[in-house]
């Protein structure tokens, strides 16, 4: 996994980033103040760093200053609630590599991440899955079977992952609607959740009516099977 650093003071978003970072192999070290930070960055090698802005003893602008200075070259992301062009400038003429203003969209902040992994030649994140005869291109968003794109929306390709990630185990109705579409501001019921995965099994399965892959388990939710 890749190690990656965290400086975020807003509890409750910082264990949600970290929940989703772990979900695409990152191993996260969090830290709630410049203090802390300065602390376990001197004991820790990090592949990435990502710095909250406003801090309660400082700026994430000010440690990314320090650590250049220092001469480290590690990639830094900056995440703030502030979009003035004013502070994108300066956070980036200051060492920053890349910047995400709240509130954002997980997906994306993993994507930039892995594109700052790859730019820095370090250790990214696997960038395929394979599974059930199919092929995820991850940084693409583009799954395959045999050489041919599957057309999936989004609520379905990222349902395939999440499912394709935890093949062999069995996700709760609950935990997928939580995991998915909790906090996105869209609204996904069970009902919805079943539509979905009736038009996934339709694109992935070579018989729906019989499926090897994406099963049914019932009275509690669904499995991904990728060696059936």
């Amino acid at each position: 996994m890749t190690r990656l650093f965290l400086l975020e003071d807003d509890e409750a978003l910082a264990e949600a980033l970290a929940w989703a970072l772990e979900k695409n192999d990152f191993a996260v070290t969090r830290a709630a103040t410049l203090a802390e930070a300065r602390k376990l960055l001197a004991g820790g090698d990090f592949a990435l760093l990502v710095l909250d802005v406003g801090l309660p003893d400082g700026s994430g602008f000010g440690l990314c200053r320090e650590l250049r200075a220092a001469g480290s070259a590690v990639p830094i992301l900056f995440l703030t609630a502030a979009d003035e062009e004013v502070s994108i400038i300066r956070g980036l003429d200051g060492g920053g590599d890349d910047y995400m203003t709240k509130p954002f969209q997980l997906g994306e902040l993993c994507s930039r991440l892995r594109a700052l992994l790859r730019r820095a030649g370090g250790a990214a994140a696997p960038q395929t899955l394979r599974s059930g005869g199919l092929v995820i291109d991850l940084p693409g968003c583009r799954v395959t079977r045999g050489g041919r794109t599957l057309e999936l929306t989004a609520a379905e390709y990222r349902l395939l992952c999440l499912l394709v990630r935890h093949a062999g185990q069995t996700l709760t109705r609950r935990a997928i609607l939580d995991e998915l579409w909790d906090g996105t501001g869209d609204f996904v019921d069970d009902n919805t959740l079943s539509v979905y995965v009736r038009r996934l099994r339709s694109k992935v399965e070579e018989d729906p009516g019989a499926p090897r892959h994406l099963l049914t388990v019932r009275g509690f939710g669904y499995r991904w099977e990728g060696e059936a």
